[in-house]
């Protein structure tokens, strides 16, 4: 590792551990987070979600930044999509366990979602993440590469997103081979799936905390599919 890859765990880690020294500063957290959920999700997935596209870059290129990243466009559109990501997230979580249940009788799986760690609660979890990963998330991600060409198309300019977006010269664009045999086929199964199911088995306070965490893991997949793709 380079001088500037411990610069960056230090930023990370000065970030951080406030949250776990000051404990009113975590409870403000936990206040502001209950109160203003979907605000919280831009925060987070633009902060979070942004630092894993830069963890990418530094894999592929050497360097977290260069002018044509588009720091503050890609930021912007993590935090919409973020908010889009939590709205599923409760969509998913509050229907799936209610139609389970319906399947197979009663209201275990809805009333363990509600309650402490249960094998009940992870089968409830494993099926709120299958649902969402075989539904949602191929056309999360898709949108998610047709903004990263759009924006790369116009050199990481912000001014980009009041741009329209020519979808389907993005579409066009996409290594279909790479995003289909690795992206959806292999990381949904192999590792979405399984983080997601441990996502849903926290506390409603930390899931999407989590899931914007798991966008760090993601730069990584994103980087791992550009390479790839580039060796087409």
């Amino acid at each position: 590792m380079k001088k500037k890859d411990f610069l960056v765990i230090l930023i990370v880690v000065l970030f951080f551990a406030p949250f776990f020294i000051f404990h009113p500063l975590y409870n403000a957290y936990l206040n502001v987070n209950r109160s203003n959920p979907y605000l919280m999700a831009f925060v987070k997935f633009a902060l979070l979600s942004t630092f894993g596209e830069m963890l990418a870059m530094r894999i592929k290129t050497g360097e977290y930044y260069n002018k044509n990243f588009g720091v503050a466009a890609k930021a912007i559109v993590w935090g919409f999509l973020g908010m889009w990501i939590a709205l599923a997230m409760n969509v998913f979580s509050s229907g799936v366990p209610i139609i389970v249940d319906r399947l197979i009788g009663g209201h275990d799986i809805t009333n363990a979602m509600q309650g402490n760690f249960t094998i009940m609660k992870l089968v409830g979890a494993f099926c709120i993440s299958v649902m969402m990963n075989t539904s949602f998330a191929p056309v999360f991600m898709t949108l998610h590469k047709l903004f990263d060409i759009h924006i790369a198309n116009n050199n990481g300019q912000l001014k980009c997103l009041a741009k329209p977006m020519r979808c389907a010269e993005g579409l066009s664009k996409i290594n279909w081979d790479v995003q289909w045999n690795f992206v959806f086929k292999k990381t949904v199964p192999l590792f979405w799936i399984p983080a997601h199911t441990l996502t849903f088995c926290l506390p409603k306070d930390f899931q999407v905390l989590f899931a914007a965490l798991l966008g760090i893991a993601l730069g990584l997949i994103l980087a791992i599919a550009s390479i790839m793709g580039n060796k087409k």
